[in-house]
């Protein structure tokens, strides 16, 4: 065999490099995705900051609250009072129409369209099911399975012992999931988790009985009570202990 130091190594002495495990990847993923909506510890120096750089500043709110509003507003003004139903074509169209502005208005100025155009989508996909059902509640039934979907993700985390919060916080602060050794750092996390599960399961527990009740501005007007103004303090939080925990390390 040769000594040449330049000569590789066989196959039989080199090291596999193992694959990531789903823990990682999905940390990653969302870690990335955090970074993507605003979160970023090298960018923002305060809670704040950072908050309102996640919800999108001014454009942000608009866009994730004047569509619903819209709706809810033309929809009330416009009920029958015999069939309890208001102008599902002028309330969703206007809905719909403020969506496409917002997407629009994004494109143009060349910055990220990604939430313009996924609140679009959402917009266009529930007032396609309110026009076929006829029925003014079910432009919220897309929102349901969603707040279900999240809420169930986040509970079955912290469960199983991996919270989803602590997956995301791991890698946003490169730390991978070092912190599933801190009991301190896993504890929070897993009960943030649990937060935001409630958050999801809150929404449902109220709005539930109001589309059952085929109020729909009663169930708009809370799906927007329930929205912005509750996400953005847990998100507050959420940052604030991932901060405290993860205080961010200078190379």
């Amino acid at each position: 065999m040769s000594d040449d130091p330049a000569r590789p190594a066989p196959d039989a002495e080199r090291v596999p490099l193992e694959p990531p495990s789903a823990a990682d990847s999905l940390g990653a993923a969302l870690g990335g995705a955090a970074r993507r909506a605003g979160l970023d510890p090298a960018a923002h120096a305060t809670t704040g900051a950072a908050v309102w750089s996640a919800m999108g500043g001014w454009r942000g709110i608009l866009e994730s609250v004047l569509p619903s509003l819209a709706f809810v507003v033309l929809f009330t003004v416009t009920i029958d009072p015999d069939t309890r139903q208001g102008n599902l074509w002028l309330s969703l169209g206007v809905s719909v129409g403020l969506a496409v502005v917002f997407t629009l208005a994004r494109l143009i100025a060349k910055s990220p369209p990604s939430a313009a155009i996924g609140g679009l989508l959402a917009t266009a996909g529930a007032a396609v099911l309110a026009l076929v059902t006829g029925r003014g509640q079910d432009n919220f039934v897309l929102g349901f399975f969603t707040n279900g979907a999240y809420g169930t993700a986040f509970l079955v985390s912290a469960i199983v012992g991996w919270p989803l919060i602590g997956l995301a916080a791991g890698y946003l602060m490169g730390e991978g999931t070092r912190w599933r050794a801190d009991r301190r750092q896993k504890r929070a996390y897993t009960w943030l988790s649990v937060a935001w599960a409630a958050l999801f399961a809150a929404r449902l527990i109220v709005q539930l009985p109001l589309y059952f009740a085929g109020d729909v501005t009663a169930l708009g007007t809370l799906k927007i009570v329930m929205g912005l103004p509750l996400f953005a303090p847990m998100l507050a939080v959420t940052w604030l202990v991932v901060r405290s925990l993860s205080p961010r390390r200078e190379s």
